[in-house]
């Protein structure tokens, strides 16, 4: 009896071992496998990265529609990489042997699991069509900006909140009941650009800066007494001197990146070795463009400070549209708009377009005075989460279906007055000033308040390890650089931007660091 049992073990051990054997196999065949289609899709998308970069930059009226196709084709190519059956089943296989997987190989799993989920729950045609729709969208956008008059525009937009709300429901209706009991349809967008951001938490957010910058904001006026700012007056060729030599200044490397002109700055990139960004030049105020420089040179060194072991994998890229928001605001503003910024500057040669034209005090009111406007980046940093509450009420409103888009220039333009008591003479200074909804990014928004209250988060942390004001003063910002490097930017999307924001700040989102930072910047 007893040999009959070791028999039996002998027998189930040996099984074991042939079954660790297969996986084993399995794992290696499908690992070689999951790297050679990541890498044939990298250069899909990096196609797709550069079909748009060129719509917003060089592409004739001509040319739109050609490329609307080529989108649509390369879109769809990304599309069945992802959602083909031999990646669900690789993806099955890693999901079961993951506690064997590295840990580059195990993340890399996990968000490739969550978008094929996502994309396989759309049909296939309607996710080409949207695709296609979006390039044609865009130059419509630009049209009716151009032309003040939101109806030109209209039934685009329409269409593209009634499909971000349909593509979000086939995923909502998916979930489990409890999930559906305790989030909204919107939720899903927003955990897009956010992962763990949702409604409840949104309004909480909010209602605590509403409850404090709106009093904050009218005890700032006051104090002002009406003061003018005297913006100088920069040519277009002295800005773009200028702001290449800015950009530079913070970190950028030009070796491995550039820069050119959009309708709306935004920032772009293949891998950490060709970063992308735009900005725009104005006669008035020509500070626009340096304030929009430093604030897309954030978020370019964000990404080409991404760990070299990240390149070539789906982790080569910034953590959160959140934590991406707060490296550009945080150089945006938290250095843009400090006056020892601008001390580290004054006396280079580069500089003297700029200073020859005003002083040093006098420009760093200008850059810092608050008044309510009607443009959302050209907004002080004070009203600028103003701004934010409206886009995402509106947002929020359309998803449940309490505010139509026909009814949106108007809705805009009431929302407009109660938080920052100005009226937009049209649509083009309202509801039709940004790309993001022609884009499609509909629950984006957010991110840029969530980023500015990172980013406060950050600073607080930072001047606990340096000197902040001297480093500025000094005209080095390299600590500054290496200090987001270290306990930021190395990371990519390896780690969740709550679990690199606790470790580098020692908690996750609190608005209070926000709130204590802009009462520390305007009534100072």
């Amino acid at each position: 009896m007893m040999k009959k049992k070791n028999n039996e073990n002998e027998n189930a051990i040996a099984r074991e071992k042939e079954m660790e054997a297969a996986d084993d196999s399995l794992l290696k065949e499908y690992g070689k496998a999951f790297h050679e289609i990541l890498a044939e899709k990298h250069i899909i998308d990096s196609t797709i990265t550069m079909l748009q970069w060129e719509l917003e930059t060089i592409t004739p009226p001509g040319g739109q529609a050609l490329l609307s196709k080529q989108m649509g084709y390369y879109s769809m190519k990304s599309y069945d990489l992802l959602t083909s059956e031999k990646m669900q089943k690789i993806l099955a296989c890693f999901k079961k042997n993951r506690d064997v997987l590295s840990p580059v190989l195990k993340r890399e799993a996990e968000l490739l699991t969550e978008d094929m989920e996502r994309l396989r729950l759309i049909p296939p045609g309607e996710y080409k069509a949207y695709k296609e729709f979006l390039t044609e969208s865009q130059p419509l956008w630009q049209k009716a900006k151009a032309a003040g008059d939101f109806s030109m525009f209209r039934d685009a937009l329409k269409k593209i909140f009634d499909t971000s709300k349909r593509f979000a429901r086939y995923e909502y209706e998916a979930k489990d009941e409890a999930y559906r009991k305790e989030k909204t349809l919107y939720d899903v967008n927003l955990e897009q650009y956010e992962k763990g951001m949702d409604v409840a938490r949104l309004d909480e957010f909010f209602g605590a800066l509403k409850e404090e910058v709106v009093p904050l904001l009218r005890q700032v006026l006051k104090r002002q007494g009406g003061k003018k700012a005297k913006n100088p007056n920069l040519t277009v060729d002295a800005q773009k001197k200028l702001c290449r030599y800015l950009s530079a200044y913070l970190g950028f490397d030009f070796e491995r990146g550039t820069m050119a002109e959009s309708e709306h700055p935004f920032t772009t990139h293949f891998d950490k070795n060709d970063v992308r960004f735009t900005t725009r030049y104005m006669k008035n105020p020509s500070t626009f463009s340096l304030l929009s420089t430093l604030h897309e040179t954030g978020h370019a060194i964000y990404e080409q400070q991404i760990d070299d072991k990240y390149t070539g994998t789906i982790l080569g890229n910034g953590s959160s549209n959140g934590l991406h928001e707060a490296q550009s605001r945080f150089y945006e503003n938290v250095v843009g708009r400090s006056e020892a910024f601008w001390k580290g500057l004054q006396g280079r040669e580069e500089l003297e377009p700029l200073f020859s034209k005003t002083s040093l005090g006098s420009f760093c009111f200008a850059i810092n005075k608050v008044e309510p406007s009607l443009i959302r980046i050209e907004a002080d940093e004070l009203t600028y989460p103003l701004h934010i509450m409206i886009r995402y009420e509106i947002e929020k409103g359309i998803f449940n279906d309490t505010i139509k888009v026909k009814d949106l220039p108007e809705v805009w333009n009431e929302k407009m007055r109660e938080y920052l008591g100005i009226t937009p003479p049209n649509d083009g200074a309202g509801v039709l000033q940004d790309v993001h909804w022609a884009d499609g990014l509909i629950g984006y928004f957010p991110s840029y308040a969530i980023g500015s209250a990172y980013a406060a988060q950050i600073y607080a942390s930072l001047r606990k390890d340096l000197p902040f004001e001297k480093i500025l003063e000094q005209g080095d910002l390299a600590p500054i650089r290496e200090w987001l490097s270290a306990k930021i930017h190395r990371y990519g999307s390896f780690k969740d931007s709550r679990d690199i924001m606790k470790k580098a700040t020692g908690e996750e989102l609190n608005p209070k660091y926000y709130i204590e930072y802009l009462k520390e910047r305007f009534l100072k």
